[in-house]
C-alpha cells in the first residue's frame, strides 16, 4: 500500500506532465484536422466546418431560396451554423474526454 504522506517523485511527476502535454497537443492537432458536416432541420442548408472553427462551405438548397424570404432563410442558415458548431464542440469534447478522465483519476 502506498504511503499517503510520502513525497512524490518529482522526475516521475514531470514525466507524467510531459506525457499529458504531448497527448493534449496530439488531440488538438487531430481536432484541428476534423471536418464536421451539419444541416438545418429540414436539410435546406448544410454547412461544413473545420476543427479550428472555420466554415469551408455553406450550401443552400435552391428550393429554399425560392420558398423562403430573406429573413426566414437567414434563420435557417443560422440553424445550420449553430448545429455545426454544436457538433464540433461535442466531437472535440469526446476526443479530449480520455485525457480529462485520466487527469481526474490522478488527483
Amino acid at each position: 500500500m502506498t504511503d499517503p504522506n510520502a513525497v512524490p517523485d518529482m522526475d516521475e511527476l514531470l514525466a507524467q506532465v510531459r506525457r499529458q502535454t504531448d497527448e493534449v497537443q496530439r488531440i488538438q492537432r487531430s481536432v484541428e484536422a476534423l471536418e464536421v458536416k451539419a444541416a438545418s432541420r429540414q436539410n435546406e442548408v448544410t454547412v461544413v466546418l473545420r476543427g479550428d472553427g472555420r466554415f469551408t462551405s455553406i450550401d443552400i438548397d435552391p428550393r429554399a431560396i425560392r420558398e423562403y424570404d430573406a429573413r426566414n432563410l437567414s434563420e435557417i442558415v443560422l440553424e445550420a451554423v449553430n448545429a455545426g458548431l454544436q457538433k464540433l464542440a461535442e466531437t472535440s469534447s469526446a476526443k479530449f474526454a480520455p485525457v480529462i478522465e485520466a487527469s481526474r483519476s490522478v488527483q
